[in-house]
């Protein structure tokens, strides 16, 4: 992340200020939100071992030859990495010290490529490489939650908040390819289209700039629960286990934009 990112609300921070924008009884504020996701835990996949007894309907000149194939877990990180967020917050104050908000986000990562294990051919007794290639991650995310702030009414305000929601993540699909035996399954359905429950905690500072506009720093862990697993196209290989999983945990680092009124 590029350290500019951090200029506007550190310069923020650093200069004392007396105008109040902020939470406050009654008063409602609305946020544009930014900033990335990167993950701490979670697998796109699992592993599994799979005997295939004739990898002719997967290439015909390989007709009458077995394998195993051997999938090993690969996380988010590895396929993904860092994902970004754009998002939408309204807020409402409960005292200058309290608030309730509801949002929603969207999180975007681009389709990322791996090595995900290897296919065991006794005839040749070697192990050849398999390679996959997982479409883009895009989630969109609603959510409501509650912030508790410390500190003077108008001046920079440190906060912790939590959240709970659901996402709906669109469907994934995965290209798989053993180059060395020239097999390739194109597009094949990973996940569908479906919703999650999600839930995080939240740290960061309020810092105004107007009786009306202020700049929030966070952060926080998130979590996002399984996806929808589609069995259809690796199921007949074996590997139906390997997409019972998609859960992620992250830590999030978004600048906000916020107006109260």
């Amino acid at each position: 992340m590029h350290a500019s990112w951090l200029l506007v609300p550190l310069s923020a921070l650093l200069a004392t200020s007396a105008h109040a924008a902020g939470p406050e009884a009654g008063r409602y504020s609305l946020s544009l939100v930014g900033g990335v996701d990167a993950p701490l835990s979670g697998d796109v996949h699992d592993g599994a071992v799979a005997a295939v007894p004739d990898l002719g309907p997967l290439n015909p000149a390989l007709a009458g030859v077995a394998a195993e194939l051997r999938i090993g877990a690969r996380g988010h990180d590895r396929i993904y990495d860092q994902a970004t967020t754009i998002g939408l917050e309204f807020g409402y104050g409960l005292s200058d010290s309290a608030e309730v908000f509801g949002s929603v986000r969207k999180t975007m990562a681009e389709e990322g490529s791996v090595q995900v294990g290897g296919a065991y051919v006794p005839a040749l007794d070697t192990e050849l490489p398999v390679y996959g290639t997982f479409g883009d991650y895009e989630a969109l995310s609603a959510e409501l939650g509650y912030r508790h702030y410390f500190g003077t009414v108008g001046f920079a305000r440190p906060f912790v908040g939590a959240r709970i929601g659901a996402t709906r993540t669109n469907g994934i699909r995965a290209t798989f390819e053993i180059p060395d035996a020239g097999i390739t399954i194109a597009g094949a359905p990973f996940y569908e289209t479906g919703w999650s429950a999600i839930g995080g905690l939240d740290l960061g500072v309020v810092m105004p700039v107007s009786d009306t506009f202020s700049v929030t720093l966070a952060s926080g862990v998130r979590y996002v629960g399984d996806l929808k697993d589609d069995d259809s196209a690796i199921g007949g290989l074996g590997l139906a286990s390997i997409n019972d999983t998609g859960s992620r945990l992250s830590v999030p680092v978004t600048l906000s934009a916020r107006w109260d009124f």
